[in-house]
């Protein structure tokens, strides 16, 4: 197709027919090869900390990840239905130069999660060298860091094992994917087996009350955790929600893509969180303390075992990396500069700013990861889930004039290519949360921001999405647009390909 150089490359354009090979399963194999990974496996912890029994923590996990599947699978229509990716389709809605702005905060925190996946696979690795040598690695942390020579090493080791990945494209990764997710099952539930054979049951987790009923050290306080603990579980795949486009724009039908999806995703989510809360009652029992980090339970078991546990970690840690947070940012940084960016280059950007984001500090505490990091970019993301959703399904009725998204003087590019009721819609749907999420993550200089925008910030994927969402089509009833229908046709004959 003819398309602006400066708008258009051969990873931006539409797939053709002969490139839409994904069926429902391997959507589905995507969804369990993404779920069946250490943070997923950890998110159980943070809420069983906070004083929620197993069941209250379960729950909440499967219906955050119900509650994200929808928008998954609305956006997720427009890449099956016309080929494009994330960011070409935020063109539509925020115009051929505004929509760098939503393609640029995805793959921001999509390097941020490239980043804590690498630190998790760096930490694999050191535990691995550990067991090989003896003796656990150990070291001074470096200035300035906070973390060891070793811890570095292992971490910059892992970050270069997944650039063969990063030269090969999407296709390695589907085969990745689909190839090991049911490997990941059988893992999870030989896990299981080998739990209930140490611990002779189930221990002690499972048996705990939650600690907000009557009597409880947190009774009646449970609505205040659950909510920012939704949205957080909401947060976890927040950035995939929005550039679901990037793997659905290869699905053989709508219904591959939504079938997969609905399958791949809430269930698995939830069974994996019950599997960590089991595992992790056994532990009490065989251990003497609960251990959530499934690295360091695998350092403690003994021969081949611990061997076995810690490369099956690693692939798994390898594979969801690239699908979850590789993809996504590697076409957001195409669409940024498209005659000088290519999609192998947008990986390339993607696993560098990782580094420098530093994600060791990011996990440094469950605070810092629930109540900044998650619920943080989720203020960010919301907003934008929620004009993408209102502009094509309310403004547009499901219709895009393909080609005009790849013109700079054409439908979508507004004015000077920024659509403003998007910007404008967007700053709307983030404004309230920016006084929580000041108080969360710099609680020293920022105190007091009063208990109404603390409620708001547990809220904030909500309230962005709802907010911005509303706000655009105000703001787009109120703007003199053009219709498609009227515009198709001089469309179709100058750039439509």
């Amino acid at each position: 197709m003819t398309g602006d150089p400066t708008l258009s490359n051969p990873d931006l354009i539409p797939t053709t027919a002969a490139q839409r090979t994904w069926r429902w399963y391997h959507f589905a194999a995507l969804w369990v090869g993404m779920v069946m990974c250490i943070p997923a496996y950890t998110l159980a912890a943070s809420l069983i900390e906070s004083g929620m029994s197993w069941s209250q923590a379960v729950g909440t996990v499967f219906l955050g990840n119900l509650i994200v599947l929808l928008p998954m699978l609305l956006i997720g229509h427009a890449g099956a239905k016309y080929g494009i990716p994330y960011a070409v389709l935020a063109r539509a809605s925020f115009g051929t130069q505004g929509a760098r702005l939503p393609a640029l905060l995805r793959a921001l925190v999509a390097c941020g999660w490239y980043g804590i996946q690498t630190w998790f696979g760096g930490q694999m690795i050191y535990t691995l060298a550990g067991v090989l040598m003896g003796h656990p690695l150990s070291g001074d942390p470096l200035p300035g860091l906070g973390i060891s020579a070793a811890q570095l090493a292992c971490f910059l080791l892992f970050w270069l094992l997944q650039f063969w990945f990063v030269v090969h494209g999407i296709d390695a990764i589907r085969k990745l994917e689909t190839y090991t997710a049911p490997i990941k099952i059988l893992i999870c539930f030989v896990l299981l087996g080998w739990a209930w054979d140490k611990a002779g049951g189930f221990g002690p987790i499972l048996d705990q009350p939650s600690a907000f009923v009557e009597g409880g050290k947190k009774a009646g306080q449970f609505s205040a955790v659950f909510w920012p603990s939704l949205t957080a579980m909401v947060g976890f795949w927040a950035t995939l929600a929005l550039n679901i486009p990037d793997f659905t724009r290869f699905a053989h039908s709508q219904r591959d893509q939504f079938v997969g999806q609905a399958i791949g995703l809430p269930a698995p989510m939830g069974l994996l969180a019950a599997l960590a809360v089991f595992v992790t009652s056994a532990t009490v029992v065989i251990y003497g303390k609960a251990l959530w980090d499934p690295v360091d339970l695998a350092s403690r078991m003994t021969g081949a075992a611990v061997l076995i546990a810690l490369i099956v970690l690693l692939v798994d840690t390898v594979s969801v990396n690239l699908a979850a947070n590789l993809v996504g940012p590697a076409y957001d940084f195409s669409a940024l500069a498209p005659g000088k960016v290519s999609y192998k280059l947008g990986g390339m950007l993607t696993a560098g700013i990782a580094i420098v984001m530093m994600p060791w500090k990011i996990l440094a505490s469950t605070q810092g990861y629930v109540f900044t990091w998650l619920i943080g970019y989720s203020a960010l993301l919301g907003p934008v889930a929620g004009i993408l959703i209102v502009d094509y399904y309310v403004v547009r009725k499901t219709e895009l004039i393909v080609g005009q998204l790849y013109v700079s003087d054409g439908y979508y590019s507004y004015r000077g290519g920024w659509n403003m009721a998007a910007v404008v819609a967007f700053l709307i749907g983030v404004a309230p949360n920016v006084p929580g999420f000041l108080n969360a993550a710099f609680p020293a200089a920022f105190p007091e921001v009063g208990a109404a925008f603390k409620t708001i910030y547990t809220y904030a994927w909500f309230v962005g999405l709802l907010l911005a969402g509303a706000s655009y089509v105000l703001l787009t009833i109120a703007a003199v647009m053009r219709t498609p229908s009227t515009f198709l046709e001089s469309a179709d004959r100058q750039h439509l390909p």
